[in-house]
C-alpha cells in the first residue's frame, strides 16, 4: 500500500496518443522574467559589448589620422601595437608603466581614505543625537553632486593667487612658506587626491551605514556587559559582522577609481601634470592627441585585462577567506 501520494503524470490525448502541450499561461510565466531582461540585455549590448568589441579590433590594426574617416581599411598590425606598449624600455612603454604605476599608488591611497573616513563615519552616526537627519544629508552631498561642477569648484580652490586653499593654507595658518601651485608639479598628485577622497567617501559612509543596520544591536549589548569597550567592539563585533559588504565595497572603489577619467580630466584638462598622469588620461591622449588609435585601443585592452585578473585574485582571495572563517 502506497503512503505518499502519487504525483499525476498528464494523460495523453486519445487521439494522438501524445502527452498536451503546455499551456499559454504557463509559458508566458516562464518566459516573463526573459522578457523583463531583455531591455537590459540589448543596453548592455549596445553600450558595452560591441564598443568593447570593436576596441579589441582596433587594438590589432595600424589605425592612426589617416584611416578614420574609414578605419576598416586600416592595415592590420599583428601584436605590434601590445608590443609597443609593453616595451618599458621604449618611450611609449616606459610612460605607460609610469603612468600606471601614479594609478596604482592613486587607487591604493584614495580607496583606502575613503573606505577608513566612510566606515569612521557611519559608525559616528550609529549613535542617537540632535541633528544627525541634517549631518548625514550633508554627507552625501559630495556624492550627489554633479561630477564637473564638484570638479571646477576644485579648480578654483586651488588657484595660486586668489583660491581657497592658499588663503588658508598660507595667508590664514600660515603653513607654508609661499602660495602652492596645485595644479601643476608634484602638489598634482595631492590635489587629485584630495578631490577623489572627497567625492568617494560619502558612498563608502552609504554602504557601510546601510551595512550596519542587519548587525544585531543585542551582540552590543552583551559585550558592554561582557566589560568590551568601544574599540573592542568594533574589532570584535562591527568589522567582522561588515565583511561582506566590505568586500564588495572595497572592490567597487577600486575599479572605480582605477578607471576614473572625469576628475583628472576635469582637473587638469588634456595634459595631466606627470606625477598626476593617470592610466585612463594617458590611454585618452595615446588616442585622441597623438592620433594613434591603435596603440591606444592595445592599452585599452591591456588595462581590462589587468582589472579582470586583480577581480578574480580578489574575489578568490576574499571568499576563501570567508570560508575558513566560517569553518572555524
Amino acid at each position: 500500500m502506497t503512503t505518499t501520494a502519487e504525483v499525476e503524470k498528464p494523460r495523453a490525448d486519445p487521439g494522438t496518443g501524445r502527452a498536451p502541450r503546455p499551456r499559454p499561461g504557463r509559458i508566458r510565466r516562464i518566459g516573463l522574467p526573459y522578457l523583463l531582461l531583455l531591455p537590459a540585455l540589448v543596453l548592455e549590448l549596445l553600450v558595452h559589448l560591441v564598443p568593447m568589441a570593436i576596441g579589441i579590433v582596433m587594438s590589432f590594426k595600424e589605425l592612426t589620422q589617416f584611416y578614420i574617416r574609414d578605419w576598416g581599411t586600416a592595415p592590420w598590425s599583428g601584436l605590434d601595437n601590445y608590443r609597443v606598449s609593453v616595451d618599458f624600455d621604449a618611450p611609449v612603454g616606459e610612460a605607460l608603466l609610469h603612468s600606471f604605476l601614479v594609478t596604482v599608488g592613486f587607487t591604493l591611497l584614495s580607496v583606502g581614505l575613503c573606505w577608513l573616513i566612510g566606515t569612521a563615519a557611519a559608525i559616528f552616526m550609529q549613535d542617537t543625537f540632535r541633528g544627525r537627519g541634517l549631518l548625514r544629508a550633508l554627507f552625501l552631498v559630495p556624492y550627489a553632486l554633479p561630477v564637473y561642477a564638484a570638479v571646477i569648484t576644485w579648480v578654483f580652490m586651488f588657484q595660486h593667487d586668489n583660491g581657497l586653499v592658499n588663503h588658508v593654507l598660507h595667508d590664514q595658518l600660515h603653513l607654508t612658506d609661499k602660495p602652492s601651485f596645485w595644479l601643476i608639479g608634484d602638489n598634482s598628485f595631492y590635489a587629485l587626491l584630495t578631490v577623489s577622497v572627497w567625492k568617494g567617501w560619502p558612498f563608502a559612509f552609504l554602504i557601510v551605514m546601510a551595512g550596519l543596520q542587519n548587525i544585531p544591536g543585542e551582540l552590543y549589548e552583551a559585550a558592554a556587559l561582557d566589560g568590551a569597550g568601544m574599540w573592542q567592539q568594533i574589532r570584535r563585533i562591527t568589522l567582522p559582522s561588515l565583511g561582506p559588504v566590505n568586500q564588495v565595497l572595497v572592490l567597487v572603489l577600486f575599479l572605480w577609481t582605477f578607471n576614473d577619467f572625469n576628475t583628472p580630466f576635469v582637473l587638469f584638462g588634456r595634459a595631466a601634470p606627470e606625477a598626476a598622469d593617470l592610466i585612463s588620461v594617458h590611454i585618452y591622449q595615446a588616442s585622441f592627441v597623438t592620433w594613434n588609435f591603435g596603440t591606444g585601443s592595445a592599452m585599452s585592452v591591456l588595462l581590462l585585462l589587468f582589472l579582470l585578473a586583480v577581480t578574480g585574485v580578489y574575489l578568490a582571495v576574499t571568499s576563501r577567506g570567508r570560508r575558513a572563517s566560517h569553518a572555524r
